[in-house]
Order: C-alpha cells, then structure tokens, then sequence
C-alpha cells in the first residue's frame, strides 16, 4: 500500500522545522523509506520565500558533504526538487579522461531526462546517503533534461559528460533510486580502498583486477 501524499501545509511545516537550525541540514541514509519513494511533483506547494531558503540550506547542505549534487528526499523532503554544482577540481588527466568540467549551481525542478544516444561511460560513483561506498556505474555520456527552475521557468537542455552523470543521479534520487540499483555490484569498494588501489582515471584496471565488464 502506497503511503498518500503530504498536504502542503505537512511540507511546509516539515521544511520549517528543517530550516529552524543553522548550518547543514542532516542527509538522510540508504535504508530510510523516503529514497524508495517517488518524490511528489513540485506545484508551488512552498511559498517562494520558504522555497529560496530551503534551496539556499541545500546548496549549504551539499556544499558541506561535500557533494556536486542533492535531492530533496535527500534530506527527507519528498518534493522534486534538486541542486547541482561541480567546480571540477581535481587532476588535469582524471578530468579529462571524465569529461569533467565546471557546472555553475543550479536548482532543478520536475526534472525527467533522456539519452541522446546510446554511448555511456563507466566511472566509480558515490553517493551522499551511501557514505564510505563507491561503486562503478555505467551512465549515458549525453542526456536531455526537462523541468523547471526555482521560479516556474522552463529548462529543455543538453548535458554531456559528467555533468550528465550528476544529473542522471540527482533525477534518479527523485524516483527512488539510488546509484547502487544500476552500478556494478563487483565494483563495489570503500572509499579507503578506492583511494588505494583504484585512483587511476579511468576504471579499467579495476574491471580488469575485479572481473567485471564496462560498457
């Protein structure tokens, strides 16, 4: 039986309480029911200075983890919406073997993405609500996103590369899944053994030396 969805007058309060304290707002852990739900379509059911400062706490919140990405469920809001940023600091070679490049904050509202292609790329990935876990996950390399913004107005745009990892992840949390359900189970490793054995920027060797195939 499926749990009914909460009023906005449940939300708003439940967002206050949330907002009452300074600082990051707790992240929610694999196992809590909320990650398994689909998250309820945003419609307005914050007010828009409530919605700025709960936008601004997780923005606070993913920056703290630290993270490039953070759904609402995430920290228990079961809303659809998500924040995303990336400053690609790292090394030259691991950013370019990823495609990685600076992808300024943004607020994504009801978004629904779909492949531009069939290409996808393997790297390890790790998750908020996974801590100490990363786990090879194969992600298309281009994506359409459609959804709104913060204030109503509509995104229809094109990510490649990790910038479409982040933004496969982050819609994914918004329909109950996490990164775990599509990564390869013999990947999975600590972050203390990501570090020591599998650093390189690429994750052949480690499909070679843990016996898995990448796509």
């Amino acid at each position: 039986m499926s749990s009914p969805q909460p009023t906005p007058a449940l939300l708003t309060r439940q967002v206050e309480e949330l907002l009452q304290h300074d600082g990051p707002l707790p992240i929610v852990a694999a196992g809590d029911p909320v990650l398994r739900r689909i998250a309820e379509p945003y419609d307005g059911q914050l007010d828009d200075a409530l919605l700025d400062r709960f936008v601004a706490a997780l923005r606070e919140t993913m920056h703290a983890a630290p993270g490039v990405g953070l759904a609402a469920p995430q920290v228990g809001v079961p809303l659809s919406i998500a924040v995303i940023e990336d400053k690609a600091r790292g090394r030259k070679e691991a950013l370019q073997a990823r495609d990685r490049a600076p992808l300024p904050f943004r607020v994504l509202v009801n978004p629904v993405y779909e492949p531009e292609g069939e290409a996808r790329a393997a790297f390890f990935e790790g998750c908020l609500s996974v801590p100490g876990w990363q786990a090879v996950t194969a992600r298309y390399a281009r994506v359409r996103l459609r959804g709104q913004d913060e204030r109503g107005q509509a995104v229809d745009e094109v990510f490649t590369g990790w910038a479409a990892r982040i933004v496969q992840h982050e819609t994914d949390h918004l329909n109950g899944t996490l990164y775990l359900d599509v990564a390869e189970p013999r990947s999975l490793s600590t972050d203390q053994a990501v570090a020591a054995h599998w650093s390189q920027p690429t994750a052949e060797t480690a499909a070679e030396v843990l016996g898995f195939e990448l796509p």
